[in-house]
């Protein structure tokens, strides 16, 4: 079994769309897709409202999809093609109370791929894609833990590597070493990608795939 994670650095920069693209142009992997969410304080896990109660109850759930048309981001994934989709949400900071059940559905899968950066802290994936948008400064502080660990970037929102990212710009010499892709809309992926996760998780090798771009020779 081959275990992808897509990462990012905020929110709406096309995590979900890379996920679901994967998904749609990898079928024969017959991919279990996670969407991992973590709420802050005074948000409910089990629905994702607001709340004032904190209870066992509400530390986490951990819920299968079962319509493609919910309009829920796990919707999108079995829209896409997935085999089976779940979505996982925890207190921030208590991901961990979900690994025992997210461990049991991994057991059963031929594939999976999920949507996270703190789930590399508890899993090792065979592969690590950070979504990245360089003209957003917001940065998740799990997504600056493990920047160095990704395989390769994908590029949100621009069309070439950036040198003054609204961000830190001293984080840019961890990346230029890595395969870097520009993400295309609506689908957010291309055939360069694919072809590198296909590649990648079929063989284990780092390979230099035609259409990257390593920051290291821009």
């Amino acid at each position: 079994m081959a275990i992808v994670v897509v990462g990012g650095h905020t929110r709406n920069i096309g995590k979900t769309s890379v996920v679901a693209g994967l998904i749609a142009a990898l079928p024969e992997f017959e991919w279990t897709a996670f969407k991992v969410t973590q709420f802050g304080h005074g948000t409910c896990s089990a629905n994702g409202e607001p709340c004032d109660c904190e209870t066992d109850a509400h530390t986490v759930a951990v819920t299968e999809e079962r319509s493609s048309d919910s309009g829920t981001d796990s919707a999108r994934f079995l829209a896409a093609g997935a085999v089976r989709s779940y979505w996982v949400r925890t207190r921030q900071g208590q991901l961990a109370e979900a690994m025992p059940r997210v461990r049991k559905e991994l057991a059963q899968a031929k594939n999976a791929i999920l949507e996270s950066n703190s789930i590399v802290r508890f899993l090792k994936p065979d592969l690590y894609l950070t979504v990245l948008d360089p003209a957003i400064g917001d940065f998740k502080p799990s997504a600056q833990y493990f920047l160095d660990r990704a395989d390769a970037v994908l590029w949100s929102g621009t069309h070439s590597a950036p040198e003054k990212p609204a961000w830190p710009a001293e984080w840019l010499p961890i990346l230029r070493c890595k395969p870097q892709f520009f993400l295309e809309t609506p689908g957010y992926t291309n055939d360069a990608l694919t072809e590198f996760v296909r590649e990648r998780i079929t063989t284990g090798c780092r390979l230099s795939i035609p259409g990257s771009v390593a920051a290291a020779t821009t």
